[in-house]
């Protein structure tokens, strides 16, 4: 009868302990079901203007994120760049400069941001819309984000990688 007294008590112990391993492990971040801050219906994007360099003027567009998403990784500029006027597409393709392969962190509290950078030789289309694909260091994040605020573009329009801060 001790055997099975002792056999009982061990297995209620495995029982126990494993109980609680399962309960500390579903409490810790890596585990968190939280939907990622990168899905364009996760963040926030609006457009400001930036300071001005020799012949370009700055646009520059700050993403975002709320509490409640878990960070994830940007790298390089946001591809299918697509501009618009109360609406109607303007018919300007803008190309990309600078690092396309250094990862940047964004989530709530680490917001990140990117350059619209404009020739200042034409006098600029007015726009109040960009939408854009993000990208992460191994490919493109699925869906479109959208920023909005007055801006200008013009045939020679390039967007600059995403960058840390706001």
């Amino acid at each position: 009868m001790r055997t099975n007294r002792t056999s009982v008590a061990v297995v209620a112990a495995v029982l126990a302990a494993l109980a609680g391993a399962g309960t500390a492990r579903a409490a810790t971040p890596a585990d968190s079901a939280a939907p990622s801050a990168c899905r364009p219906a996760n963040h926030l994007a609006k457009i400001a203007r930036d300071q001005a360099s020799s012949g370009h003027t700055h646009f520059r567009v700050t993403l975002t994120a709320p509490k409640g998403y878990a960070a994830c990784t940007l790298a390089g500029s946001p591809t299918d760049v697509a501009f618009a006027h109360h609406g109607t597409p303007v018919d300007v393709t803008a190309g990309r400069y600078g690092d396309q392969s250094a990862a940047v962190t964004f989530g709530p509290g680490r917001p990140v941001h990117f350059d619209i950078q404009v020739p200042s030789h034409d006098r600029g289309i007015p726009a109040d819309e960009v939408s854009f694909t993000l990208r992460a260091p191994d490919g493109v994040i699925p869906g479109t984000s959208v920023a909005e605020g007055p801006f200008t573009v013009t045939a020679g329009t390039v967007i600059g990688p995403i960058r840390p801060g706001a």
